[in-house]
């Protein structure tokens, strides 16, 4: 009966060890649930978002290009610099020293919006960068989580099993010898079985402030972008496919990589929610979904610069 009363204790201590070790797990998981990415600032950006009607506006300035791209008329006419561009084209015409002089004011106006968009995709981007981390931080965590879990069930596994196997040497009376076969058998297949669990540990994860969440809905119905960076994600002129825009590309990818091109599963995830409870492959295809973004919201320096390119051919 010692011996019984030494494999009951041994229990007892493995298992105020792993509530013990789920009280810190909880408590790492609290640092990380909310987001510490968003900016401390908030800024009111205007609802105004710039005109899709690009046929008709490449129409109107059609004169523009011999010197712009037709995706550097559009930036121009998004950030609302159009007139001083036709300003400087007669401008030219003059080379007098004052004319030179309003020239370099007017471009001065242009560079000062273009840098306020160059910040705003730098500001985008970073935000999707760290929000990834984030999560990747997390999905890392419970990937650890789900394989320490499994080895101590297999290792208690094996502890179960040879315990009651030496507790039923040692008892002689053939009734309680019987029962801890059975007990440690049970015991020990029932953390085998514990293992099997495919899906492992949930967290819990909240993000109110969704970035993937207008993405997805092709809606700018958050403060979350710009508007100009919203215009050049949903204008398809911008998009190495322009029969769909970058947020189009980007989700038809995530529907069928991330959900199997099943869309009602897509529309219920938690991905695009508040937040909620995790598994360790809802994490990853979110970190990988909002690495993505930060890519695809890089590339568009491409046309700020093919822009800036374009506008010193005409100065000089």
């Amino acid at each position: 009966m010692k011996k019984l009363f030494y494999f009951v204790a041994i229990l007892s201590l493995l298992t105020s060890c792993v509530s013990k070790k789920n009280q810190a797990i909880k408590h790492n998981i609290l640092t990380l649930r909310d987001s510490y990415c968003k900016a401390p600032f908030k800024y009111n950006y205007t609802n105004k978002i710039p005109s899709y009607n690009s046929d008709s506006i490449l129409a109107a300035n059609k004169e523009l290009r011999g010197v712009f791209s037709d995706q550097s008329i559009l930036i121009l006419n998004a950030m609302d610099n159009l007139d001083e561009v036709h300003q400087i084209i007669e401008l030219k015409k003059d080379s007098s020293i004052t004319s030179q002089v309003k020239v370099l004011q007017l471009k001065g106006k242009i560079n000062s919006k273009i840098t306020i968009a160059l910040t705003e995709l730098d500001a985008v981007a970073a935000e999707f960068d760290c929000e990834g981390e984030r999560v990747a931080q997390i999905g890392n965590y419970v990937d650890n989580l789900n394989d320490s879990r499994n080895n101590k069930l297999i290792l208690y596994s094996i502890v179960a099993g040879a315990a009651a196997s030496i507790a039923g040497g040692i008892v002689k009376d053939n009734g309680w010898s019987s029962a801890i076969d059975i007990g440690g058998g049970a015991l020990g297949a029932g953390f085998g079985l514990a293992t099997l669990n495919p899906k492992g540990k949930k967290v819990e994860f909240i993000h109110k402030r969704n970035l993937l969440r207008d993405i997805w809905r092709e809606k700018l119905e958050s403060p979350n972008f710009p508007p100009f960076i919203w215009y050049m994600y949903t204008e398809k002129k911008f998009s190495n496919k322009e029969s769909r825009s970058i947020i189009q590309s980007m989700k038809e990818g995530w529907l069928h990589y991330q959900f199997d091109d099943n869309k009602q599963e897509a529309d219920q995830s938690v991905i695009f929610s508040d937040g909620g409870f995790y598994r360790a492959d809802d994490l990853h295809n979110r970190a990988a979904m909002l690495n993505q973004m930060q890519s695809a919201t890089r590339t568009i320096n491409q046309n700020i610069n093919y822009l800036l390119l374009d506008l010193d051919r005409l100065i000089l």
